[in-house]
Formats: structure tokens, C-alpha cells, sequence
């Protein structure tokens, strides 16, 4: 059901991305729900973004009257993928009422889509019927599950991210939606707080070997500083700092398959950066790798000359954690 009602989503826009070494039009699309339940994750300020005390009739209209939104602004015809947050869970019945789920698989029927949620929200029951009425038979594959996995490291999880599951609880969620007829894809996150920037680098080659038997997609996100959040706080006291782009584009050079990435915030004192003066440079060639998956880039990317990589080397060798960051 399209509501007679407009109402702009948080955010929405067009743009391409890599599917199956091909580039597809892609409309990415925000929500603004009922926000995610578990809003405990030491980095995220999305729980703020979310309508408080609504009712389920009341969070359902406003959900309808974004897709309408949507679907007045973009023709359908422009583009081929989905994608769709909710700064939470989309499969979540207290986020997202579960006739939105209905609305949105007949809206984007013959769509790809990318839906993120957490996976105690991933089950037969709710997959099959999304799929069921998404699926036109235009894809193999009509639907992936985003997984905000962020390290295949438990302990990591636990204490530097509070991400509330176990790499145990993916393994289940992905097979089930494998078993659905859904794809998977995992978002890890580069440099939690509390590692050092060797620690984090080491952390996440070793998830990217764990996540690929599982995970259909990959993207790695670099860690941002985000408002009104934990990583915040220790990042004011100078406690925490953002990762090198160098270390990004050694480990894009290294991942054994094609990982994406978009260094939100990238050259920024907040979001991944290195000196500044080569920032903008690899910023944009590592968007540009994430959209044509050539590894030649990367290493032109890694051969810049530039004075801060022997300030990279430098951290990277002697940084610990009880002296951390050794740099801002």
C-alpha cells in the first residue's frame, strides 16, 4: 500500500554500484523508523535517528508516506538496486511494522535489493515472503541481508564494539538466508575503539579469511567518528584515533576477494585520514576501487610519496595500547 501522504525519508540518492563485476544504477534509501532496539554499539549515533513513543499504526503511516516519497521522486525505470537502512533493522517487527515489509517487496518488485539488519532478525518466514513478492524472476539472487558483522573477532566485538551477537549467531543467520534464497553481506569495521592501528589491521585480515565462506559481499567501513557517541568521548581526551588510509588501501591490496569500501569522513580529523596533503588523492582512488575492483590502483595508490607513510610505518611498529594513539 503507497500512502496518499509525502514524507521525506532521513536520506535518498542515486548513484552506481559494483554487483557481479557489473555497475548497476542504484537508489539507496534511509528510513526513518522506529530505531534500532539494541542502540548500544559504542560507535553509532543512528539510534538518535528514529520517531519516539509512535504506535504501530502511527510508525506504519509515516513509514508509507516515505515510501510514497520515494517513489514520487525517483522513476523506478532509472535504476536496477535498492538499498535500504534504517539506521537498525529492517527485518525488525518493532522497527519496521511487518506490512512495510509487504509495501516496500511490491514497490521495489524486480529490484535488487540490499536490506541491513541484524541477524536475530533473519528467518524462513520473513525472508520467503519478502522474496515471494520482490522477486519477478529478474535476479538469481532478488534480495541480500547486510549484516553488520564488524569483526569475526567475539571478544573484539563484545568489548570494543557491544555489538550484542556472536560471529556464531552470523554463521546461523547467513545460513538461513542462503537456505531463503537471500544473499549475504557483511559489513566489517575497520579500527574499533581500544586496538592499537596494528591491532586493528591484524583484526581485520584475519576476519576477512573467517567472513568469505560465509558472505557473498563484503565491504569494509573505516571507522568514523560520530556524534553524541562513545567513541566520541574517548576520542575528545584524545584516547582515540581514526585509521590511516594507508592501512585501508594495504588491507583492500591484501583482502584474498574484491572488498568495497567508502571512507566516510575520509582526510577528515574525524573519519580515516593521513597528513592531509595526499588525503584527497586516495580517498577518491579507494571510491574509485570499490566501483571497478582494479587492484592496479590500489598499488598506485600505495607507491604516492608522501612524508606521513613513515609516520604510518612508525605507529604501526611501535604503537601499544597502553600509549595510545601514538598521533591524532
Amino acid at each position: 500500500m503507497i500512502s496518499d501522504n509525502l514524507e521525506k525519508p532521513l536520506a535518498s540518492w542515486r548513484g552506481k554500484e559494483r554487483y557481479e563485476n557489473t555497475l548497476l544504477e542504484c537508489l539507496t534509501v534511509i528510513f526513518k523508523s522506529g530505531g534500532c532496539t539494541w542502540s548500544a554499539c559504542r560507535m553509532c549515533s543512528y539510534r538518535h535517528e528514529r520517531y519516539h513513543a509512535e504506535s504501530c499504526d502511527a510508525l506504519l503511516g509515516h513509514l508509507r508516506a516515505q515510501l510514497a516519497w520515494v517513489m514520487n521522486e525517483y522513476n523506478p525505470a532509472d535504476y536496477s538496486m535498492v538499498k535500504i537502512f534504517t539506521s537498525g533493522s529492517f527485518f525488525d517487527p518493532k522497527e519496521v511494522p511487518p506490512e512495510f515489509l509487504t509495501d516496500t517487496a511490491a514497490a521495489f518488485r524486480g529490484k535488487l535489493v540490499i536490506a541491513e539488519t541484524r541477524p536475530e532478525f533473519i528467518t524462513d518466514e520473513v525472508l520467503g515472503s519478502f522474496i515471494e513478492t520482490l522477486d519477478d524472476g529478474s535476479w538469481k539472487t532478488p534480495l541480500y541481508c547486510a549484516i553488520g558483522l564488524e569483526t569475526s573477532n567475539d571478544f573484539i566485538r563484545q568489548k570494543c564494539i557491544n555489538k550484542g551477537f556472536t560471529f556464531q549467531d552470523f554463521r546461523n543467520a547467513a545460513g538461513c538466508a542462503h537456505a531463503a534464497g537471500a544473499g549475504v553481506k557483511a559489513y566489517l569495521l575497520f579500527k574499533p575503539l581500544f586496538l592499537t592501528e596494528r591491532e586493528a589491521v591484524d583484526d581485520m585480515k584475519a576476519s576477512f579469511t573467517d567472513t568469505i565462506p560465509f558472505a557473498d559481499m563484503i565491504s569494509m567501513n573505516p571507522c568514523t567518528v560520530q556524534r553524541n557517541t562513545e567513541l566520541e568521548f574517548y576520542w575528545k581526551r584524545r584516547a582515540y584515533r581514526p585509521p590511516y588510509l594507508w592501512s585501508v588501501l594495504t588491507l583492500l591490496a591484501a583482502a584474498p576477494v574484491h572488498v568495497t569500501c567508502d571512507p566516510l569522513g575520509g582526510g577528515q580529523k574525524r573519519g580515516p585520514h593521513n597528513c592531509g596533503t595526499c588525503d584527497y588523492e586516495i580517498v577518491k582512488g579507494i571510491r574509485d576501487f570499490s566501483l571497478s575492483g582494479d587492484r592496479d590502483l590500489i598499488g598506485a595508490l600505495l607507491d604516492i610519496a608522501c612524508g606521513c607513510k613513515n609516520e604510518w610505518e612508525f605507529v604501526l611498529s611501535e604503537e601499544r595500547s597502553y600509549c595510545m594513539p601514538l598521533t591524532q
